[in-house]
């Protein structure tokens, strides 16, 4: 608890309470919505009693968090009094003793239907073990579909938790931030609410890399008044332009968050000095004639090109074509007088709306002047298709949900945060396809059938193969055959959760059949030879073959990977193990831990302290991300009880502090420079005469390090390349860095592992 909750009076306590109250009502009573002040009052005081003498990890009373909520609810997401109601008791029914019956009785069926939701997924998404968290996420996801309130509301509980989270213990932020990042603010961008999904990244990104964090952060103070000043200047001559064409417009300096800054970096190897979008001004305007709000867009993007020079290839028209998730809005990139791209994006006033607050601005526009959102949980016409059509996306996966979490998770998530494309059919037709998908993607999409008996499609009238990339505004026809079936190979070559769902439910149909088959050949081999089969002779069996159960076993013998002979009929009869029949594939057997057992010897309050002993032998280093000392990192239980050590940012963690949070440990460095770690070093820069020589003089001579590997290309007067070196920790890279850049010929010099 913090002193200044301890400090504070009863009396004290019952203000800030009142006033925190007031002023979430205050941003009720300023929207749109019908002023159902009675009920929300009623709920506030039921919740207030319900958690009354119990605090928060920092604190505080517990009936804080609830206002805060609904003021997010109300305020940034910009719902009305039944989710208002539902936030403020989302956690009565979870923490307390009353029921959803009771919030029935009291505040009606839509309320308690939406807290009960909120019940069952109340706490973290993901539990102890990988079965619990994808029950968990299907739960979720449930919910979502049935009243899409309830994950607004949940989205709306997360952002204010992450807002607080400096009261929890480091891993438990690690496991937060990991599972906000991975789920939570690619939901929030699928639904539109684009402000909430950059500060759930930013405030992620903050918690997992506070240095990189605040350097970024620093970087931006520093070069605040530069921006300004490129600002004033850049829109004086737009200003001038809007105010002649008579428009009443907003004009917006956008400024790139850190987490996007940082993403970009480490997407693209680059330092800080070479983003060079990190400003973006957005015109916000009130349209004339609301009909003709899209047409005025191109108007005002037909001025600004006589002002400025368009960018040819980065023109984005998302206002005829919005985003799946209702994002209209037109991008141009225009050359300012200094010679610096700047990028303006266009929109009317309900669209930059609908990009802030998502779908409930599209209910709150579709309904009546000052009415209520719309009691129906989900759109279903018009813009709100795509919406739509995702959700039920989502719910044929969970029809056919994936037998391991993190495979379901991953089918989810693949079209979260995809860009988007637009293609269409041979009858002129326009879908909307995620990114990188393929001609079998396409034809998943239009039918499951369809693409179950795809051998290839025509694209743009010509012949091409499945795993054919689509671009924007191809057309595309598929073929089809009758003998053709989904084979493993083709998820390799799908990019979408519809159809990879599809293609593995298909597999482990046919799985399934061969499963039968090889029970049937088992039973048939056992009866000839007068064997009466128990389940204790099938366990011993698949010990003897080291298969898990009696499945992988009848898939072995029915895939005619394993031969039953004499080593079989010993085991039955009890006489020893005997040798294992003719197979191919034999898979190990896994470990079992209890949790017991996985945390009995760790104590994960405490950040593991990796030091030269423990390094290599306690700790071991992920190999997917290779850490070195003084990286962000943190610690993974694997099933064996072996504690891992990830970067932070190593995809490989995301994944594992999403799914198996109760996993993840804090870990800090206290190396002496007594190690060596490998670190790769990438250089751009102009291939001058001696340039080689200098760097090498740097690295070797100057800074005494070693170069196990040097792998450098030029052409046409620029080289490129990267540079393999043993180093004691994340300074000796710095040092490496800083000092190489100071060459003039340098113009880039990134880490890259």
């Amino acid at each position: 608890m913090t002193d200044d909750y301890l400090t504070m009076t009863e009396q004290q306590e019952e203000d800030m309470i009142n006033a925190a109250f007031q002023g979430m009502l205050d941003t009720y009573l300023a929207s749109k919505h019908r002023k159902k002040v009675e009920i929300i009052t009623r709920a506030f005081n039921f919740a207030r009693q319900a958690h009354k003498g119990v605090r928060r990890r920092s604190g505080e009373p517990y009936i804080m968090h609830p206002i805060a909520v609904a003021r997010i609810v109300s305020e940034e997401i910009g719902l009305g009094s039944t989710s208002i109601c539902a936030a403020l008791l989302h956690d009565v029914v979870e923490d307390t003793d009353y029921t959803t019956e009771d919030i029935r009785n009291l505040f009606g069926d839509k309320i308690a239907q939406i807290v009960d939701g909120l019940t069952k997924i109340a706490g973290a998404i993901f539990g102890d073990q990988a079965s619990a968290q994808a029950e968990n996420f299907k739960k979720l996801l449930l919910t979502m579909s049935e009243d899409i309130r309830v994950i607004l509301i949940k989205i709306a509980d997360r952002l204010h938790n992450m807002r607080t989270l400096s009261s929890m213990a480091v891993n438990k932020q690690y496991k937060i931030a990991g599972e906000t990042l991975y789920i939570y603010a690619p939901i929030a961008y699928r639904l539109g609410l684009n402000k909430i999904k950059s500060e759930l990244e930013d405030l992620s990104f903050r918690y997992e890399h506070p240095e990189e964090y605040q350097d970024i952060k620093d970087k931006l103070a520093v070069t605040q008044q530069e921006r300004d000043a490129l600002f004033e200047e850049f829109t004086a001559p737009i200003k001038a332009m809007l105010d002649k064409m008579g428009y009443t417009y907003r004009l917006i300096g956008r400024i790139k968050t850190p987490y996007s800054i940082w993403k970009k970096m480490q997407a693209k190897h680059l330092a800080f000095d070479e983003i060079y979008d990190i400003m973006a001004v957005r015109i916000i305007f009130e349209p004339k004639e609301y009909e003709k709000e899209v047409n005025e867009c191109f108007d005002i993007y037909v001025a600004l090109s006589k002002l400025y020079k368009v960018h040819p290839d980065r023109t984005r028209d998302w206002v005829n074509q919005p985003k799946t998730n209702g994002y209209q809005a037109l991008h141009v990139t225009l050359m300012s007088k200094h010679g610096e791209w700047v990028e303006v994006q266009i929109r009317s006033h309900r669209m930059d709306d609908i990009a802030e607050q998502g779908v409930a601005a599209h209910w709150r526009y579709k309904a009546a002047e000052n009415a209520s959102v719309p009691t129906k949980p989900l759109p279903v016409e018009d813009e709100d298709g795509d919406i739509d059509h995702w959700l039920r996306t989502i719910k044929e996966i969970l029809d056919d949900p994936q037998p391991d979490a993190m495979d379901f998770l991953d089918a989810i998530k693949l079209n979260l945060y995809a860009s988007e494309i637009f293609v269409f059919t041979p009858k002129g037709e326009i879908k909307t396809m995620p990114q990188g998908s393929t001609a079998l993607d396409f034809a998943f999409s239009i039918h499951t059938m369809l693409g179950m008996h795809c051998i290839g499609a025509k694209v743009n009238h010509k012949l091409v193969p499945i795993n054919y990339q689509l671009q924007s505004g191809d057309q595309v026809e598929i073929l089809t055959s009758r003998t053709q079936h989904a084979s493993p190979e083709w998820l390799n070559i799908v990019t979408t959760a519809k159809a990879r769902s599809k293609i593995q439910a298909a597999l482990r149909r046919e799985e399934r059949v061969i499963q039968k088959e090889g029970e049937q050949i088992f039973n048939a081999f056992f009866e000839k030879e007068g064997f009466n089969i128990t389940s204790v002779e099938i366990d011993r069996i698949c010990r003897l073959h080291n298969f898990e159960n009696k499945e992988q076993l009848f898939q072995a013998i029915g895939q005619k990977e394993l031969v039953l002979g004499d080593a079989d009929k010993n085991v039955v009869k009890g006489n020893g193990s005997g040798f294992a029949g003719f197979f191919k594939r034999k898979p190990k057997p896994v470990k079992k831990v209890t949790e017991e057992e996985e945390t009995s010897a760790i104590d994960k309050k405490k950040p593991l302290v990796l030091t030269e002993e423990l390094v290599g032998t306690r700790y071991l280093l992920a190999t997917c991300c290779n850490p070195i000392a003084g990286d962000d990192v943190l610690g993974y239980i694997d099933a064996d009880n072996h504690i891992t050590i990830h970067k932070r940012n190593c995809p490989v963690a995301a994944k594992l502090k999403a799914g198996f949070g109760n996993r993840i440990l804090a870990a800090t460095w206290s190396m002496n420079k007594a190690v060596f770690f490998t670190a790769t070093i990438l250089l751009k820069g102009i291939d001058s005469v001696g340039v080689m020589g200098k760097i090498a003089n740097i690295i070797s001579q100057q800074l005494n390090v070693n170069m196990e590997r040097i792998v450098i290309e030029a052409h046409e007067g620029i080289f490129e390349g990267t540079i393999r070196l043993h180093v004691h920790d994340v300074n000796d890279v710095r040092t490496i860095c800083n000092d190489l850049r100071k060459l003039k010929d340098i113009t880039s010099v990134v880490r890259t592992e």
